[in-house]
């Protein structure tokens, strides 16, 4: 039985993502800003935001918002985290790789999430001690015990770039043992699908809320672990949406040797 926060979640999901469905045949009429350097947004991002909102003020009007459009709205211990479109780059030149991401926050820390991908219809389900699901069937991450064939999926953010040798290191490190290494546009995405066991383990830098609010908890409660770029603990979000972080994700025993491989490249040492 879906919890009712849940339900409100992905109605408010799949109504964001009819936006994103309506629009994708008339992209070359969008307006399009540039947040930040290589950094995109476009009209649809803040239309599926509205849809959203609209959604949660009506239910639950004392909440706190944080959508990647809107920044920061209200005080509370409970924050709806939100982006509306969690690939846009993707969207934008017509790659069809994108979804809408949610997350219930509680003094920073996710228990509820959805991920929804409009194109392919597959709805990412969690709540905290609750599992993980897709489509309303448990999803578990993959069982690979090391890093020999693993699937990775990493991301190269605009505001990283700097670091983009360190990376490139690791990279070069990790393709004589793992089997390749994905990049594919939307890191919400990318850790439902290593939530799911299409992929085995993911790592980032920059990543804001948004991104991984709700993917970290569907991980987690898929039997998976979420820690930093030294193995740290996460912690809680910033439901304020102003601190980036490093991530790396899998199950125990390869987020356990990614994140290894992380530090003894060098990697890690480039954000000290």
């Amino acid at each position: 039985m879906q919890k009712p926060a849940v339900t409100l979640m992905v109605k408010a999901a799949r109504a964001a993502g009819n936006v994103l469905l309506r629009h994708m045949n008339k992209l070359d009429a969008l307006n399009v800003v540039e947040k930040d350097r290589m950094d995109y947004a476009s009209e649809v991002d803040g239309l599926a935001e509205k849809e959203i909102i609209k959604e949660f003020r009506r239910a639950t009007p004392d909440y706190a918002i944080l959508g990647e459009e809107s920044g920061p709205i209200g005080n509370n211990r409970f924050t709806w985290v939100i982006d509306p479109l969690d690939g846009t780059s993707n969207y934008l030149h017509g790659i069809p790789h994108f979804c809408v991401s949610i997350a219930l926050v509680e003094n920073g820390e996710p228990v509820h999430g959805v991920i929804f991908d409009p194109l392919r219809n597959e709805l990412f389900t969690t709540s905290r001690g609750s599992g993980a699901t897709l489509n309303d069937r448990k999803i578990r991450v993959a069982d690979r015990k090391d890093l020999n064939g693993a699937m990775l999926i990493t991301g190269f953010p605009p505001r990283e770039r700097a670091r983009t040798s360190a990376h490139l290191k690791c990279i070069d490190t990790l393709l004589t043992e793992a089997e390749d290494i994905r990049r594919t546009g939307s890191a919400a995405l990318d850790l439902a699908y290593v939530a799911c066991g299409r992929a085995d383990a993911y790592f980032e830098a920059g990543v804001k809320p948004w991104d991984i609010a709700a993917g970290a908890l569907l991980v987690r409660e898929a039997g998976g672990k979420v820690v930093d770029f030294r193995g740290r603990s996460t912690g809680p979000m910033d439901t304020r949406g102003q601190m980036p972080r490093q991530l790396v994700a899998g199950n125990l025993k390869i987020c356990d040797a990614l994140q290894s491989k992380i530090v003894n490249t060098g990697y890690a040492s480039a954000f000290d």
